[in-house]
């Protein structure tokens, strides 16, 4: 990031009504336009969080992040560029009961439309971009989707400054703001289940997640780096069992097993390999990539992959 740009983050809000997709625009007060609902990141925010954070505040809809459908730049009045990461977002009819939304300074009005007539109705070419990669979505079946994250521990103490077992390493001071760090984006996932190499830098790190959905981390030796060095590791029975599942779940594991959980995720759903998969698991501490997948048709291959490092 520039210091120069200004960074925001917001979605395609999408229901199905009568088996046709129907899009949320927002009526903004003071600028008198329509567009896509967004925001700006707030200090210390990830991307992933502002763009359901923004979301709930502009439509009162809580929504969880699906695939990613573009990026937006442009120029502001003060000349700073202005860069908007959008996902598409799936309004479900519970989220839309409970929507807290009523007219207000800054959002006069929220509108259902199908795709053509939201075409015509936004302000801005740059909302009509991301429009337009949304359809191509919607037209390969492809967002209605479930993530799997793959999940590198964050910063643990060095071996050089621990003299137990490695498996035993604990997270350093920075390791533990990590942990906390990345909560949030993962929520922003939809993220409900939880599975965890067994050493403790990986339970360590996934801890915090695990407080905030209430739900118990399974531990799994299987993704655990003592067994990947002894050739022992079955990380291919890990990711057929979450693919099989169709649910939101985070995979935490070391720097050395990534590359294998990446792999076996593309050959799970019958993906095309290539360099795309090493970008994708070669994570820094504490970062994660997001792998969706269709909920239909989960072997019809990766729908798309992103990558997010916490800012700590």
């Amino acid at each position: 990031m520039t210091d120069t740009a200004i960074y925001a983050a917001g979605g395609v809000v999408w229901r199905a009504v009568d088996g046709k997709i129907k899009v949320l625009l927002i009526h903004r007060t003071k600028y008198r336009d329509i567009t896509l609902p967004k925001g700006k990141v707030e200090p210390g925010e990830m991307l992933a969080e502002t763009a359901v954070r923004e979301i709930r505040e502009e439509t009162g809809i809580a929504v969880r992040l699906g695939p990613p459908v573009g990026v937006s730049r442009y120029r502001l009045p003060s000349k700073k560029q202005k860069i908007v990461h959008y996902w598409a977002t799936e309004a479900t009819d519970l989220a839309i009961r409970m929507s807290s939304f009523v007219p207000n300074k800054e959002i006069a009005a929220v509108e259902w439309v199908g795709l053509k007539k939201a075409r015509s109705r936004l302000s801005y070419p740059v909302d009509i971009e991301i429009l337009d990669e949304f359809v191509r979505l919607v037209d390969e079946n492809a967002i209605d989707t479930f993530p799997l994250i793959a999940l590198r521990h964050a910063k643990a103490v060095s071996r050089e400054d621990w003299d137990g077992e490695d498996a035993a390493r604990p997270l350093s001071s920075r390791g533990k703001k990590q942990a906390n760090a990345i909560v949030g984006p993962l929520l922003a996932f939809g993220v409900r289940r939880i599975a965890s190499s067994d050493a403790e830098r990986c339970l360590r790190t996934v801890a915090p997640l695990a407080g905030a959905i209430g739900k118990h981390t399974e531990r799994l030796p299987a993704l655990g780096q003592d067994a990947w060095e002894r050739g022992e590791a079955d990380v291919r029975s890990v990711v057929g069992a979450r693919v099989r599942a169709r649910k939101p779940v985070v995979l935490c594991s070391h720097g050395p097993v990534l590359p294998d959980l990446l792999n076996e995720m593309a050959l799970a759903t019958g993906t095309l390999r290539g360099s795309y998969l090493g970008s994708a698991s070669a994570l820094e501490t504490g970062a994660f990539s997001v792998v969706h997948l269709s909920r239909l048709t989960p072997g019809a291959g990766i729908v798309s992959i992103e990558t997010h490092l916490p800012k700590v």
